[in-house]
Formats: structure tokens, C-alpha cells, sequence
């Protein structure tokens, strides 16, 4: 776990690897619940019969909107940064979906500190870049890098 301590802490860590998480199942419920959160049931999600019968990947898919909605929860394991006053997901410069995570699958992250920058109020705008790394495959489902603001 790495934890910051101040912007200037921040700031120097750019380039530098901030580590992975641990692993989390991509089960089918955890699937359907997303599905019910965001209303988006198209079968090769949640058609657990059909999807094992007619999908290319032999059963069910996550969503990429899941996989994405994973950065939060496993970014904490990865680091934290203490003292300040809040932190805002301020949005992401690329998000790419590169390979699907079948049901079944364990996921974790990794995370890396592309940029960090001292903004004019004292905050400090982070760039992480994070890859989804899906356990025993080369290609990571997703590649990102977020941008957050934490103010001090």
C-alpha cells in the first residue's frame, strides 16, 4: 500500500509504479447486479443458456462498464493518500476495453502514476495510468488512465 502524505509527496512520485491489487472473482451475480444498476441486460451478460450456446467467448461476459467500475474499490488497495480534504474523480483522458472477462474470471489492477501536477489553488491533478490485468491472459481487459484532483 502506498500512501501520500502531501501534494509535494505527490508530485515527485510521478513515473513511478504504484502497485496491484488483490484479486477479485468476476462471478455471474456480481454481472447481474451491474446489469441491474445500469439497465443493461443484453444476453451475452445475463443469458447465462444462451450465452454458453451462441456467444464467441463459450459464456457469459462482463460488462467493460463493470470492469471499469472496479478502478475505485482496487485503486484503494493500491494507495491512499492522507491529510487531505477530499479527492474527485475529475474523468479519464483514455479508456480502451481489450479483452473480454468471462464469468468465472479473477481480475486485479495495476496501477501506475503517469503524471502529477500542482494546480494554482493547491491541489494536485493526478494522471494513473491502470491495467486490468485478467488472471492467466496476456492481454489485460482494460487499460485506462484516470485523472483525479485532490486538494489539500
Amino acid at each position: 500500500m502506498r500512501v501520500f502524505s502531501s501534494a509535494d509527496e505527490i508530485v515527485g512520485a510521478a513515473g513511478e509504479k504504484l502497485g496491484v491489487s488483490d484479486w477479485v472473482d468476476i462471478t455471474q451475480e456480481r454481472i447481474d447486479t451491474f446489469a441491474e444498476a445500469t439497465g443493461d441486460h443484453q444476453w451475452i451478460h445475463v443469458d447465462v443458456e444462451r450465452a454458453n450456446s451462441e456467444s464467441p467467448y463459450g459464456k457469459p461476459i462482463a460488462h467493460g462498464y463493470l470492469t471499469l467500475s472496479l478502478l475505485p474499490m482496487l485503486g484503494w488497495q493500491i494507495y491512499r493518500i492522507e491529510g487531505s480534504k477530499m479527492g474527485i474523480n475529475y474523468g479519464s483522458n483514455k479508456v480502451r476495453f481489450v479483452n473480454p472477462v468471462p464469468v468465472g474470471s479473477r481480475v486485479r489492477l495495476h496501477s501506475t502514476l503517469v503524471s502529477a501536477e500542482s494546480l494554482p489553488n493547491g491541489s494536485v491533478q493526478m494522471i494513473v495510468g491502470q491495467s486490468m490485468e485478467i488472471e492467466g491472459q496476456d492481454k489485460p481487459a482494460l487499460v485506462a488512465e484516470t485523472v483525479s484532483r485532490v486538494a489539500f
